[in-house]
């Protein structure tokens, strides 16, 4: 990869300045977390080359990085951003097979907003 071509990845901030990706990660066991840390890892340096079961297209422009512990299906979902950035919006643990539809909502009205206080200029 030639000089300037890094992915960065980054934390949607709420208006309030409160970070809720990073609050969901944090309140992870430290193994999960540490796996977390790897997946993001992995998706920075493959960015759009990552492939299932790292990560799997969701919807539009939202993507979900894929995690599990023994007992429980953790998601991060995300979307690429010009610039060559990674913005991880929403994060969950998973109960059922598909995403709820009420999470995917939280994750793209972010979107949006992040869109939006980009366009006026961050």
């Amino acid at each position: 990869m030639r000089q300037g071509e890094e992915w960065t990845i980054e934390y949607y901030v709420e208006d309030s300045g409160r970070v809720p990706v990073r609050e969901f990660l944090l309140q992870l066991d430290p193994k999960t977390h540490g796996r977390f840390q790897w997946s993001v890892e992995q998706l920075r340096v493959h960015n759009v080359r990552a492939g299932y079961p790292l990560v799997r297209h969701v919807d539009g422009k939202l993507w979900e990085l894929r995690e599990e512990s023994r007992t429980d299906i953790f998601r991060v979902l995300y979307f690429f951003f010009s610039g060559r950035r990674i913005i991880r919006l929403h994060g969950l643990a998973k109960k059922t097979r598909r995403l709820p539809p009420g999470e995917i909502e939280i994750a793209l009205r972010r979107l949006k907003l992040f869109e939006e206080r980009e366009k006026e200029g961050g």
